[in-house]
């Protein structure tokens, strides 16, 4: 008599909800590492953010950490990806009642050696950020700020109250025959309306000798001019002298090279005012 040609034994149920719930966690696990990656990318964009609140002296770029998260999602979306293909073969071949022969989870030790690597870049590179950070000189404080991206100002920390430093320009102006046209004191008007502020005042100078070739060149530059100087104390009570950019203006409004000294005077006088 013949024996059964397929003595198989067919998958239970548990084996397949065994498989689900595997590949259930899989699945959490990729939408972690997309998540996690998300908030890496971010990460750059927020220390440029504080570096700006805490009136940083550089402009640093934080490029790298949009790579690492970049990274750790590209990592998630191959994990669920492959999770699925792993999972439709293991149904596919629980049907077939073929049973699967025991083997180390690759899939498992391919991801932890992927991301103990991009931990350990991401830690080195915290590690170097720090130390940049503190291995710059205790004075650094005094030089001038570089102005923010795009908007061409420029911020010098004063070693003088506000109304010194303001005083001190105004001493240079005229030994220099520069027109003071206006002094506006924001936070006195504010105080006649009962608003408080800190120290703010506004210096508007110039001279028609300097300014008038400017504008003949380019008329729409009349709208930076004459040249402003804001001298400002911020919340911590530190004092800053702040103008425009030569540089920005001269791009801003298409300005000859040759030009750039008549409004690049103002750089002299901020960082004399600020000493």
């Amino acid at each position: 008599m013949g024996a059964p040609m397929d003595m198989r034994q067919k998958a239970a149920l548990s084996d397949y909800l065994a498989a689900e719930r595997t590949f259930l966690a899989w699945i959490r696990t990729g939408l972690a590492l997309m998540g996690f990656g998300f908030v890496v990318a971010r990460f750059g964009l927020f220390l440029q953010e504080f570096q700006a609140a805490q009136h940083a002296l550089s402009a640093r770029s934080y490029g790298l950490s949009l790579w690492f998260g970049t990274a750790l999602i590209a990592g998630g979306v191959i994990v669920n990806v492959f999770a699925g293909w792993h999972h439709a073969r293991l149904v596919r071949a629980l049907d077939r009642s073929e049973t699967a022969h025991a083997r180390p989870s690759t899939q498992a030790v391919t991801m932890a050696l992927f991301l103990a690597l991009v931990g350990l870049a991401m830690a080195l590179y915290l590690i170097s950020i720090r130390s940049s950070t503190r291995a710059q000189p205790a004075h650094s404080e005094e030089r001038s700020m570089t102005p923010r991206r795009g908007n061409g100002i420029i911020d010098l920390p004063s070693n003088h109250s506000v109304d010194e430093t303001v005083e001190k320009l105004k001493g240079m102006l005229q030994a220099q025959g520069v027109t003071l046209f206006a002094l506006v004191d924001h936070s006195g008007e504010a105080a006649k309306v009962g608003m408080p502020m800190r120290p703010t005042k506004l210096l508007i100078f110039g001279s028609p000798k300097a300014g008038t070739p400017v504008m003949l060149a380019a008329p729409r530059s009349a709208i930076d001019l004459p040249l402003k100087m804001l001298i400002w104390e911020d919340a911590q009570g530190k004092v800053w002298v702040t103008y425009n950019s030569p540089v920005y203006v001269q791009e801003r409004h298409s300005l000859p090279p040759e030009l750039l000294h008549n409004i690049g005077v103002v750089e002299t006088w901020a960082t004399k005012a600020a000493e």
